[in-house]
């Protein structure tokens, strides 16, 4: 709960305070804040799920169970702490007199989205992280750079002003999808979301690639779990 807080402090302070990019937006704190909880989940799910298989290496060789069961634990104490963090939320939400309503529950369906697509990907990672240890070396750039690509930390109407593309391009991305989709539901009407945004078969693009993801993935840690023991 304090790594999300103490981020959520300093960048509400550089980017509202000093710096305004949040002026137009309704209840920009708890927007800001919604952000860097999703986000701080698919980064944590992702990275232990990464190293779940490597770290269990132990275990692996002399117990036979299912593998996967190690790569879901991983990634299910990850959504225990978003339940946590969703909590604290929650309770910015009221008191920032957050309008409550009904369609706030269709957060449900977009954290078991995240979730979906945050384990499919650790599906892969841990597979690949066997057989190329260099991979958490790897993801952890493409995470910092996939941070910034996301708009967590800025309005995604920043980067509409600018080119009108450019954000629809960003929506693509599942975890910017179910950002932006969560502030909808939660926060803010303000936020742009990918339904109107985009156009008939285009706002299924995120939901394709989670499913891509998530076949691939099972495939492909299916294959490589009968040589863990030995690889490890």
């Amino acid at each position: 709960i304090l790594k999300p807080l103490f981020l959520f402090a300093i960048l509400y302070l550089v980017f509202d305070k000093f710096l305004s990019l949040g002026s137009a937006i309704e209840h920009f704190p708890v927007y800001l804040l919604l952000g860097i909880v999703i986000w701080n989940f698919f980064a944590e799910a992702t990275s232990l799920g990464l190293q779940s298989i490597v770290g269990r290496g132990d275990l692996i060789r002399k117990v036979n169970f299912p593998k996967y069961i190690i790569v879901v634990s991983g990634t299910i104490s990850s959504l225990i702490n978003l339940g946590f963090s969703m909590i604290v939320v929650l309770l910015f939400i009221l008191i920032n007199g957050v309008t409550l309503s009904w369609n706030m529950l269709l957060a449900i369906p977009l954290i078991i989205e995240i979730y979906i697509f945050s384990l499919g990907l650790a599906f892969f990672l841990s597979a690949l992280n066997v057989k190329l240890r260099d991979t958490g070396y790897l993801w952890e750039i493409f995470m910092q750079a996939a941070f910034y690509a996301t708009p967590v930390i800025y309005p995604l109407q920043m980067v509409f002003t600018k080119s009108e593309l450019a954000a629809k391009l960003l929506l693509i991305s599942p975890v910017a999808q179910v950002v932006q989709d969560i502030r909808y539901v939660l926060v803010t009407h303000d936020s742009l979301t990918i339904w109107s945004m985009l156009h008939g078969w285009r706002v299924a693009i995120p939901f394709v690639i989670i499913m891509v993801t998530v076949i691939v993935a099972s495939i492909y840690f299916k294959k490589s779990s009968k040589q863990f023991a030995e690889e490890i």
